[in-house]
């Protein structure tokens, strides 16, 4: 198949029209998060309108768990994308080789070791996070279903990382619209035909992972440009691992601690009870399309901050990251803000309960309208990283968004129990880490110029 062979989804990240390319690279990936959660949604609804309220938050409550167990492994795929984008932009092909082949090996790795650990402690794990006894059951069986789907997950997202740092975020996008088509098919024989409940949701789940595994690892195989994948040469280079690690495992890190404290607060809405969990479930999954919408910023950002610093085009860094700031702020306010004014006709897609609805309608109220602020935060860290720091945004974020979430749980909160004392805490967090994130790109980056300076006097 052509669209498997040609190098023409390559992109050269460093010259020509900066703001069309970085729409033309950041609408794929846009359209893939939305298009992968859009599939997923039907997940919940299905099980939400097919089973009983009790399987919906079964379903819903898992994703912060998974996004904490999950979160070191995939932060490791961005040292892929930024090691691949910078030597990319610098034309050393043979460093992107090597560099694809390590991630590979470590998607295949990773992904083992997660479906071990999640499928051995997957109760254990929901009983530390309190699920209630109603719950529990289904939540386990869902989620040791899940992670058997691992390795595959992992592949994907590390092959994935490959190739947008090149500039190509269109193939990734055909092959989830393959593989959601096939989770969606097969989601629903499974939950309204069979009537397997929450088992029959993370079956499709994994079959699809499954598929777009295959999928780009076959366009890996049959590629002609700078990204080939050959079996052969499957291995972990020992120079290159240092350097995947050294970007990786701050992102990943920080995943984990926003996961962890995204868990605090998914705990502390479980004990309001599970019709809560249904409405807050509802309408986190809505705040799943603006974030993964503004996402693309941040994927965008990084790819195009590495690969400029690679070509020594420095000028472009402050061009790239500027339009991309003022393309999430408009993308997360519009997205946002039709989710909350919409709130009501959207939450009746997940559930018919007019309790879990409200409770839906308070976190669309507090999270929702000023998601925007997100999305400025994940946008400086993709140019933090872009730029090769990579260890500072994991302190800072750990300092300005879970520290300060937990002692507010621990403190106001507590004094004050409400969700909507709760959900303050995200914007509070968002606005303070986005301040000092700015304030350290701008000093970070007087330093990388100094440095290059230096080098080529």
């Amino acid at each position: 198949m052509e669209i498997f062979m040609n190098r023409k989804y390559e992109m050269d990240m460093t010259s020509g029209p900066l703001l069309r390319k970085l729409i033309v690279y950041a609408v794929p990936l846009m359209l893939s998060g939305m298009l992968q959660l859009l599939f997923n949604a039907v997940d919940v609804i299905v099980v939400g309108k097919c089973v009983d309220e009790t399987a919906l938050a079964a379903v819903g409550s898992t994703g912060s768990l998974i996004n904490l167990i999950v979160g070191l492994f995939m932060g490791l795929s961005v040292g892929t994308n930024v090691l691949v984008a910078r030597c990319f932009g610098a034309g050393r092909i043979r460093d992107v080789e090597e560099v694809n082949h390590t991630s590979i090996c470590l998607g295949l790795l990773f992904g083992s070791v997660l479906a071990v650990i999640g499928f051995a402690f997957a109760r254990i794990f929901l009983i530390w996070m309190g699920s209630p006894e109603d719950v529990i059951d289904q939540a386990t069986l869902y989620l040791r279903i899940y992670f058997l789907g691992m390795p595959f997950n992992m592949v994907y997202n590390f092959a994935a990382a490959t190739l947008r740092a090149v500039g190509d975020t269109k193939r990734p996008m055909y092959f989830l619209i393959i593989a959601g088509v096939a989770n969606l098919l097969l989601n629903l024989f499974l939950v309204i035909v069979v009537r397997i409940g929450v088992a029959g949701v993370a079956i499709a789940t994994v079959v699809s992972q499954a598929l777009s595994c295959v999928l780009i690892i076959r366009c890996l195989m049959k590629s002609e440009g700078s990204v080939q994948l050959s079996l052969s040469k499957l291995k972990i280079t020992k120079n290159k691992l240092p350097d995947i690690l050294s970007i990786g495992l701050p992102a990943g890190l920080q995943g984990i601690l926003f996961s962890f404290s995204n868990v605090l607060i998914q705990s502390s809405i479980n004990s309001f009870g599970s019709t809560a969990m249904a409405g807050n479930t509802a309408a986190s999954n809505l705040e799943g399309f603006v974030y993964t919408a503004m996402n693309a910023f941040y994927q965008t950002n990084l790819s195009f901050v590495s690969q400029n610093l690679g070509a020594k085009k420095l000028d472009n860094i402050w061009k790239v990251v500027g339009m991309c700031l003022m393309l999430v702020s408009i993308t997360g306010i519009t997205l946002g803000g039709g989710c909350y004014l919409a709130g009501n006709l959207l939450l009746r897609l997940y559930t018919d309960n007019p309790e879990a609805i409200q409770y839906g309608l308070t976190r669309l109220s507090y999270v929702a309208r000023m998601y925007f602020l997100c999305g400025l935060m994940d946008t400086m860290v993709g140019a933090l990283r872009g730029i090769g720091a990579s260890l500072l945004p994991m302190i800072v974020s750990l300092m300005g968004s879970c520290v300060l979430r937990i002692v507010w749980i621990m403190t106001y909160f507590k004094m004050h129990r409400s969700l909507g004392n709760l959900y303050v805490s995200y914007p509070i967090s968002w606005a303070l880490t986005t301040s000092v994130h700015v304030i350290c790109f701008v000093i970070l980056f007087k330093k990388v110029r100094g440095k290059l300076e230096k080098a080529s006097a």
